[in-house]
Formats: structure tokens, C-alpha cells, sequence
């Protein structure tokens, strides 16, 4: 009986196969319920006493020995299947790679910061949390101005007062007390407004303020730089500058670009007059020199500020503002053209 538990060992080691279903084969032949193994130890008890421990000993190698067999072929098949899983069939078609695509808003403002760039101005940024002296005092709005309630605000806190910035002017105001004239910047940001959300207007938007500082410089300077704006941005050249207030720049005004009067959109978007308003601007009040220690007799500058979402809207002709907020894919794939 030893004798032939010696062959079967000698079968076990010599065994090799590259197929699921011949190992399986194997396996119940040797170690399932009614395999080799479990017979031949059925014998045990006919065995002579002094004879039992060899084959005890006979037993437990051909078993051990068909178990690592067993294990190192399934080693070897599972590493070969992964190896075709990583690879595969080389010559099958490929797999088609979704592109993402910018946020419009990303799209605009990254338009707006390379058209200004071309001209000098670098890129300033600040926080969106901002104490009351950055966003409103140091910019012309005393307390109790009445210009304060033009925008409301959300405060964090109320001593010492704390605020979700109105405008990116605040980081103006933080670039002037940091750095001297000539001072050639424009601020792109998040800003945030307590106001009601339509299709038209909602509480949190994007901004881009410019500021340009420096000796001699006039309303010509600011009218001509709008002007190469309005044209980069829009291909459009014909402006008008009507009169305005904002506290922080003297004289004010709105910029309207002539968008024209060729489809019905344009008429809508622009109440039939073919003319639309795009950034407030102006030069800066001296004030606003003096409260972050520049001297307003020897250096004067101006200042405008745009909306991103608005520009955004005549640019891809959207009508809800609401939809740069909504994170739906469907409509952010449309810009895969624009990445």
C-alpha cells in the first residue's frame, strides 16, 4: 500500500496543466469526498500496528503534495488571466476618453484676464471674508453713507463687523496699501449680495474691478483702454459713457457698448435701443488715494468694474443665470468647444 501511495505522489508532482477544467479534474480525483486520499486513509485501520506511522506519514505527504500542486497551478492561471485583463486583445478598438470642459464663468473671466494682461495689468486677489474698513470705509462709504444701502450685505459678524465682500474692491484697496504707484491691476472674484435669486440676478456672482494708478492719468486714459476692451471682447467698438454715482470714483459713469439691432434677441437684450450697459467705471476719488496713503496731488487713476455672468450671458446668449450655479452636466458639456 506504501508502495502505491509513492506513485500517486510521483503522479501528483508530475502533473501540470494551463486548463481550469483538467486542474478541477485533478483535484476531485485526488482530494474531494470520494477522491484517493479519503480511500486509501479508509485502509488505515487494516494496517499493522507497526506499519502505521509510514503510512500516516505516506498519507499526509501525497496530500500536502496534491493541495501545493493544486494551489501553484491556480496561482499561475490567476496571474495569467489578470495579465490578459490589463492588456487584452491589443488590436480591439480603443476606449473613447470623455474631455471635461471649463465652467463658463471660467471661460469669460480667463478671456477677460488675457485681454488686460496684453495691456500690463497684473492679477490681484483678496478674501471673500473682509472686515468693513477694506470693503466700504477705506473706498469712500463713511458710516451710515447712503450709498451702503445700494448693496446689501451679508455680515458674518457685527463687532468688530465682518462681511461677505460686496466687491471685488476690496482688493483694490488691499493692493494699494501694499504697493506703490504706478499700480496697473485688475481683481476677478467671487462677490456675495443679499439679493432675491431670478433669472436676472442672484446672490453670489463674479466680478473683474480694474485700477490703474500712476502721474497724469486722465478720463482720455480710461476711455481709450474700455474702448481696446469693448473690441478685444465683444468685436465691438462704438461706446457711450453716461453720467453715474458710485462713491469711490469722480466723475462716474456707465459704459455702454452698441451691441446693435440685427435679431430679435438683440432687441430684447438691449430694450430696443441697440445699446448695453456692460461695467460701471471712473476715476478714483481722491479720498480713496488718501485713505491708503498715496498722494492724490501727485497721482490720479481710474477704476472700472464688470460682471462675469453678464458678459457671459451675451456672449453665449443664455437666458437664466441660474443655470452657471446648477452643476447640470448637460449644460456644461455644451462648452467642451470652448476648453
Amino acid at each position: 500500500m506504501i508502495d502505491k501511495i509513492k506513485e500517486l505522489i510521483g503522479e501528483a508532482q508530475a502533473f501540470t496543466t494551463d486548463n481550469k477544467e483538467t486542474l478541477d479534474a485533478f483535484r476531485i480525483k485526488f482530494i474531494s469526498k470520494k477522491g484517493l486520499v479519503n480511500e486509501i486513509f479508509a485502509e488505515f485501520k487494516n494496517v499493522p500496528n507497526d506499519q502505521k506511522k509510514d503510512f500516516g506519514q505516506a498519507i499526509n505527504t501525497l496530500k500536502n503534495t496534491v493541495e501545493e500542486k493544486i494551489k501553484s497551478i491556480q496561482d499561475a492561471l490567476e496571474a495569467k488571466e489578470e495579465s490578459n485583463g490589463l492588456f487584452g486583445d491589443l488590436t480591439r478598438p480603443g476606449t473613447p476618453i470623455n474631455l471635461g470642459s471649463r465652467h463658463p464663468i471660467s471661460l469669460v473671466k480667463n478671456q477677460v484676464i488675457d485681454i488686460f494682461s496684453n495691456i500690463g495689468f497684473n492679477v490681484s486677489e483678496g478674501p471673500e471674508i473682509e472686515d468693513d474698513w477694506h470693503n466700504f470705509e477705506a473706498l469712500n462709504f463713511p458710516a451710515h453713507h447712503p450709498a451702503r444701502d445700494m448693496q446689501d450685505t451679508f455680515f458674518v459678524q457685527m463687532n468688530p463687523d465682518q462681511l461677505l465682500r460686496t466687491h471685488t474692491s476690496s482688493v483694490q484697496t488691499r493692493y494699494m496699501e501694499n504697493n506703490k504707484p504706478p499700480i496697473r491691476t485688475i481683481s476677478p472674484g467671487r462677490v456675495f449680495r443679499n439679493e432675491a435669486i431670478s433669472s436676472r440676478s442672484h446672490c453670489i456672482f463674479h466680478q473683474v474691478e480694474g485700477l490703474y494708478i500712476d502721474k497724469n492719468v486722465s478720463f482720455a486714459d480710461l476711455k481709450q483702454t474700455l474702448m481696446y476692451f469693448t473690441k478685444e471682447m465683444f468685436g465691438k467698438s462704438k461706446i457711450r459713457l453716461r453720467p453715474s454715482y458710485f462713491p469711490f470714483t469722480e466723475p462716474s459713469a456707465e459704459l455702454d457698448v452698441y451691441w446693435g439691432l440685427k435679431t430679435e434677441t438683440d432687441y430684447r437684450i438691449t430694450k430696443g435701443t441697440g445699446w448695453l450697459e456692460i461695467m460701471g467705471c471712473g476715476m478714483v476719488d481722491p479720498n480713496v488715494l488718501k485713505a491708503v496713503n498715496i498722494d492724490s496731488n501727485e497721482y490720479s487713476g481710474f477704476a472700472f468694474g464688470m460682471g462675469i455672468e453678464r458678459m457671459a450671458m451675451l456672449l453665449y446668449q443664455l437666458g437664466d443665470i441660474r443655470m452657471y450655479f446648477e452643476n447640470d452636466v448637460r449644460f456644461l458639456e455644451q462648452f467642451k468647444a470652448n476648453f
